[in-house]
């Protein structure tokens, strides 16, 4: 099996995390390996010592149109699958515009903006090898339980491509901050924001050494520059625990730690 080091702290999107020898998976075969499957990194905080880790090759990173159904590779790039969706006029991706990481990372945690997810256009996954209509997986906001390695995914064409579709949800996103971070930290409750939830208990903006929660959104914990896990961790916690005493509500996180 083929072999990649990463360093983690270059790689991920949050910019935390150590340099690790990690199994390239390139069949189906290899994807039964052991090891947690990390994607584009694009939510991940990566721990000082996180285990085995395996990430899927360049076989499975392809685009296809067979008979009226559009078939992806889990390794595919957000930003390759809205080019080919553009192109081919195809609707109901506009909302993976500048959506970080690769169509593996959207279907382990039902990605998306609002009320586009990406379930909602699935048709079915093929994971361990085998075919799975998405009726048959357990999903929700922001988390689906695949049960397995998600290799490719497909999804029933829809013509009618929208451009100014794209362009309002690009502008929903326009409060996200530019420092690098792991997207949202914390998953809404229901009915409330962890945003407004975090600020309400004062720690927008509240600093652990180089590690932040945004002064533009509280729910998103930034990289100031050289942040470390430890103090990633330790935000976390303090928020869990404050708006907990505040408002009786259990934040959790959206961010996969490892």
């Amino acid at each position: 099996m083929k072999k990649r080091i990463i360093d983690f702290s270059t790689y991920s999107s949050i910019k935390i995390g150590p340099v690790v020898e990690v199994d390239v998976i390139e069949s189906e075969e290899e994807s039964q390996t052991p090891g947690y499957l990390i994607g584009g990194a694009n939510n991940l905080l990566v721990s000082p010592n996180p285990g085995k880790l395996k990430i899927l090759g360049k076989n499975f990173d392809f685009i296809k149109i067979e008979d009226d159904f559009l078939y992806i590779g889990a390794a595919t790039k957000t930003g390759r699958i809205l080019s080919f969706a553009k192109k081919n006029d195809i609707a109901g991706f506009e909302f993976v515009a500048k959506l970080p990481g690769t169509l593996g990372g959207m279907l382990a945690m039902n990605a998306g903006v609002k009320q586009y997810e990406i379930f909602n256009i699935l048709d079915s996954i093929k994971i361990d090898g085998k075919w799975i209509k998405k009726e048959a997986i357990m999903y929700g906001y922001r988390f689906a339980k695949l049960n397995g390695i998600a290799t490719e995914a497909r999804f029933k064409i829809q013509r009618g491509y929208n451009e100014a579709l794209k362009n309002e949800l690009l502008l929903l996103r326009n409060n996200q901050p530019k420092e690098p971070s792991a997207g949202s930290a914390f998953k809404n409750p229901k009915g409330d924001f962890a945003g407004r939830l975090i600020e309400a208990v004062g720690l927008k903006g509240k600093r652990i050494g180089n590690m932040a929660f945004s002064n533009i959104h509280a729910n998103f914990l930034v990289n100031l520059g050289g942040g470390n896990f430890e103090e990633a961790i330790k935000l976390l916690e303090l928020a869990k625990k404050r708006v907990y005493e505040a408002f009786g509500i259990k934040l959790e996180e959206e961010i996969k730690i490892i």
